[in-house]
């Protein structure tokens, strides 16, 4: 009966201490926004890493795009002592703060999706992103290829002024088409990555230049805002071209009626990457300083494929 006791004791306590153990390690994550959607698939990354892994736990917060309020969960979670950091920045700008308050605490810090200033690469433990420069050069490529030495015009819609994301991919458009004497970019506006923004840029532009045929957006939801300016204008789908980037879902859908082609930023590669990378800093292994997920070109004939990318 003691023996049985004691076994039984034993079994509690061992069952006890295991649920203890499930999950200490606890990642911080503020994010950048709940409500951005493409962030929303970065975040379902996350979770899905913490999901089929035991010993770990990610606290996602959300900031709102505030910085405030970005800087305010990291000190929250500095003051919880997690063992490490995944923060999804407001802006490039923000991270030098961010890099000192986690180095004092001696707790690593991952930075995803939002580069940081070159000057502060060094300050943090590692940034998973994606190459900006070359998502702008695969939309250039493309829109050389389609043009095959055709003159034309081209307008740029810029995403925020001043983040990374948006400088390097405008930065990729213009080296392509720098070399190619038949394109000639009527001038570059700022959309703010906003869909009725770059309605309305668009719609201004397509009406003042008759000749403009070529609209290169830094991202999606600009790109169908330009789109829907178009059919607004009545200009048939094969009189103007129209390119973004990340090929979310709702840009899937515009594919091959009015969008030319997108450019896979994939969010579920950046979440899921950034939370391996986390948790292995988590326990003091080393990771690599920069990991780069691939872009990748997508085209009409490839749409069904990447809407599976969505549904798994």
């Amino acid at each position: 009966m003691k023996k049985a006791l004691l076994a039984t004791l034993c079994g509690g306590i061992l069952l006890t201490s295991q649920a203890i153990l499930a999950k200490n390690i606890v990642i911080g994550a503020p994010m950048l926004s709940f409500s951005d959607k493409w962030q929303t698939y970065l975040q379902d990354a996350i979770r899905d890493y913490d999901a089929q892994h035991d010993d770990v736990e990610f606290k996602l917060s959300d900031s709102n795009s505030d910085p405030a309020r970005l800087l305010n969960d990291v000190e929250t979670f500095i003051d919880q002592k997690v063992d490490a950091l995944l923060v999804v920045p407001t802006d490039p700008n923000i991270v030098k703060v961010i890099a000192k308050k986690a180095n004092k605490a001696k707790i690593p810090l991952i930075v995803l999706n939002r580069k940081p200033n070159d000057e502060d690469m060094q300050s943090i433990t590692s940034y998973v992103g994606s190459n900006e420069v070359e998502a702008g050069r695969i939309q250039a490529d493309f829109i050389v290829n389609q043009l095959n030495g055709k003159p034309t015009e081209v307008a740029i819609l810029l995403g925020i002024l001043g983040l990374d994301s948006t400088t390097k991919r405008t930065k990729g458009n213009k080296e392509v088409f720098a070399k190619h004497s038949n394109v000639k970019i009527l001038g570059e506006q700022e959309g703010k990555w906003d869909r009725a923004k770059g309605l309305e840029i668009a719609e201004n532009l397509l009406t003042a230049h008759k000749n403009l045929n070529v609209i290169v957006s830094n991202n999606d939801e600009m790109a169908i805002g330009a789109v829907l300016a178009s059919r607004k204008l009545g200009i048939k789908d094969e009189d103007i071209t129209i390119i973004g980037v990340d090929a979310t879902p709702d840009a899937l859908e515009y594919l091959g009626k009015g969008l030319d082609a997108t450019v896979y930023q994939s969010a579920t590669g950046q979440g899921s990457t950034a939370a391996e990378l986390a948790h292995l800093a988590a326990q003091g292994k080393p990771v690599p300083a920069v990991k780069w997920v691939p872009f990748e070109l997508v085209i009409p004939d490839k749409k069904e494929e990447y809407q599976a990318k969505y549904k798994k």
